[in-house]
């Protein structure tokens, strides 16, 4: 049995715990356990699990978020360089799922956290359990 660890970015409660709750059910669903921290904001998820793996308590990571387009270039940057460290890490062999939506807007956003519809965070949790997989294959 496999441990994952969610990092959570809580900026959205409510997309949050649509996306969480997708993630740990298809982690669950797998017959892994899971376990949840929140950071501050997209750009913190990457540093946090780079600590986490540290530990050596965890076999693979969920990043989950939502960044929202506003009115400034903040989203640019949000997006892409929370992307990039979560790239970065899984270029170093972590098993990771990004489930960090990055949206225009709310309606989009609701569309793609909800379980019932777009999945995405269980999708991220797929996401990681495949890498986790390989990983395992070619150790």
């Amino acid at each position: 049995m496999a441990k994952f660890l969610i990092v959570e970015a809580r900026f959205y409660d409510h997309l949050n715990d649509m996306l969480v709750a997708g993630a740990k059910a298809a982690i669950k669903a797998a017959g892994h356990k899971a376990e949840v921290i929140t950071v501050p904001g997209a750009l913190e998820i990457p540093g946090a699990i780079a600590l986490a793996d540290q530990s050596g308590d965890f076999d693979g990571y969920v990043a989950i978020g939502v960044v929202i387009r506003g009115e400034t270039y903040h989203f640019e940057i949000v997006a892409g360089e929370s992307a990039r460290g979560v790239m970065a890490l899984t270029m170093d062999g972590l098993a990771i799922g990004n489930g960090i939506l990055t949206v225009e807007n709310e309606k989009q956003a609701l569309v793609r956290a909800d379980p019932a519809q777009k999945d995405k965070g269980g999708e991220a949790a797929k996401a990681a359990l495949a890498l986790l997989a390989l990983r395992e294959k070619y150790a």
